[in-house]
C-alpha cells in the first residue's frame, strides 16, 4: 500500500492529501492543470519534499517529517516517466534502456522491449525516434529499474493525436501485463475512461474525491468535468454470453442484457462501458419494429433542471443511465398527448473498455429505455407555455 499523509505550500496554493492507495492497478490523478497533480507524485518520487507528514511504500518509509527521515530518491526504487521522454542523445536506445538497470534477467528485458514493441529501434539514437517511440523508450528505461512503483506525468500531453493513439494501445498492454502498480496523471477524460482502476480528483491542490472510476464518473462532484457533450454514466458489467454469427456479446444488466459488439473474453469477465446521455433515447412503451439494438425496461428517479436541457436518470436493474432532454424536446412533447408520444433518440455510440485487462474498443449500437408510469409533464413542471428549462 502507497499512504501519502502530506501537506506543502506551493506559492499561494497549498497542496494536501491524506491518500491510501492499492499497491496493483492504475491509479489516475485527474484533474485541472494547477491542481497539484504533479506537485504531488514530485513528492512521491523525491524530487521535492513536503513541509509536513509522511509517505509510506509497503514497508519503508519514503520520508517522514516529524521522524526526519529522507531516502534519497535513488534508493526510493520508484520509475519516472515525464511529460517528455529525457532520453540521453548519446546514447542509442538499448544503451538508455540499459541505464540504471538492475536486477533483470536477459528474459525479463527482451520481454518489456517485446511488449512496448521497441526491438526495431534498439540500434537508433534519440534523434530518430518519434515523440511516440521515445516515450515507449523511457517506459522501457523506467520500469527496467525493477520498481516498486511506476509514476506517469501525463506521458501523452505533448504528442500529436496519431501517436498518442499508438502509445495508448502500449499503455493498455502495459497495464495488464505488469505488476507494478501505476500511478498516473492526466487531464484528458479519454485517457481517464481507457487506463485508469482508481482516480483521484484533484481540486486546488486538495482531493476531492478517490474512488473507483466507475464511483467517480457517475458521482455529482465529477459533473462539472464532463461537457455539455460528455455527460454520461460508466458501468462494469460482465460478460453474459456470445453470438459469433452475428459477433456480437451480450453484457449482463441484472435481468436484463446489453448488446455490444464482440469482445472476446471469457464470460462474468467484467467489461466497461460508457454510455452518454445525449445518446439515450426515452419512450413510455416498449417499441416494437425497430432497428434500435437494446431496449431495456427502466425508472425514471431523477429529474435535473439545467441551463439548455433536462438531465434525466434512470435506474436499470439497480444501474444508472443517464438521459438529457433539449429545451426542442420538451417543447415538442408537451405541445402532444402525452399518453401517445414517443422519444426516440439513436445511441450512436456504446464506449467500452475491457476491466481490468483495459482494452478499450469503440463500438455502435442504438439503445432506448422505456419508463413504466412516467408523467412527462414532470418535466415541465413550473414552466409556462412558451418555455421549459
Amino acid at each position: 500500500m502507497l499512504h501519502i499523509n502530506v501537506q506543502q505550500q506551493l506559492g499561494r496554493l497549498t497542496l494536501r492529501a491524506d491518500l491510501q492507495l492499492p499497491t496493483q492497478g492504475v491509479t489516475a490523478i485527474f484533474g485541472l492543470s494547477g491542481s497539484g497533480k504533479t506537485s504531488l507524485i514530485n513528492l512521491v518520487s523525491g524530487l521535492t519534499h513536503p513541509d509536513q507528514g509522511f509517505i509510506r511504500l509497503n514497508d519503508r518509509t519514503l520520508v517522514d517529517v516529524e521522524n526526519g527521515e529522507n531516502l534519497p530518491v535513488h534508493q526510493r526504487k520508484i520509475g519516472y516517466v515525464f511529460q517528455d521522454a529525457r532520453l540521453f542523445p548519446h546514447y542509442n536506445v538499448k544503451g538508455n534502456l540499459r541505464y540504471g538497470m538492475k536486477n533483470v534477467s536477459r528474459e525479463d528485458f527482451d520481454y518489456i522491449v517485446q511488449l512496448l514493441g521497441i526491438e526495431p529501434l534498439l540500434k537508433r539514437y534519440p534523434l530518430t525516434l518519434s515523440g511516440g517511440e521515445k516515450q515507449r523508450v523511457a517506459i522501457g528505461r523506467a520500469l527496467l529499474t525493477d520498481p516498486d512503483i511506476l509514476l506517469m506525468d501525463e506521458p501523452l500531453s505533448a504528442l500529436d493525436v496519431p501517436r498518442k493513439r499508438e502509445l495508448m494501445q502500449y499503455l493498455e498492454s502495459l497495464s495488464k501485463e505488469i505488476n507494478v502498480p501505476i500511478l498516473y496523471v492526466t487531464h484528458s477524460l479519454d485517457e481517464l475512461l481507457r487506463l485508469a482502476d482508481r482516480v483521484v480528483l484533484m481540486e486546488n491542490g486538495k482531493v476531492k474525491a478517490y474512488d473507483t472510476l466507475e464511483n467517480v464518473w457517475n458521482s455529482p462532484l465529477f459533473a462539472p468535468w464532463k461537457g455539455e457533450s460528455e455527460q454520461s454514466s460508466v458501468l462494469a458489467l460482465p460478460v453474459y454470453l456470445h453470438n459469433p454469427t452475428y459477433k456480437m456479446t451480450a453484457l449482463s444488466l441484472g435481468e436484463q442484457q446489453l448488446w455490444i459488439n464482440e469482445v472476446h473474453h471469457q464470460a462474468n469477465e467484467k467489461v466497461r462501458v460508457c454510455i452518454y446521455s445525449s445518446d439515450v433515447s426515452l419512450t413510455l412503451s416498449k417499441p416494437e419494429q425497430t432497428s434500435i439494438r437494446n431496449i431495456l425496461r427502466g425508472q425514471i428517479v431523477q429529474i435535473v433542471p439545467r441551463e439548455n436541457r433536462i438531465d434525466i436518470a434512470v435506474l436499470t436493474e439497480d444501474f444508472h443511465a443517464d438521459g438529457s432532454l433539449t429545451r426542442n424536446h420538451i417543447r415538442i412533447i408537451k405541445r402532444r398527448d402525452i399518453s401517445q408520444f414517443f422519444l426516440f433518440c439513436q445511441l450512436h455510440r456504446i464506449i467500452i473498455g475491457i476491466v481490468v485487462r483495459h482494452t478499450f474498443q469503440y463500438h455502435f449500437a442504438a439503445t432506448a429505455l422505456y419508463c413504466i408510469n412516467f408523467d412527462f409533464r414532470r418535466c415541465f413542471r413550473h414552466h409556462d407555455d412558451g418555455a421549459a428549462t
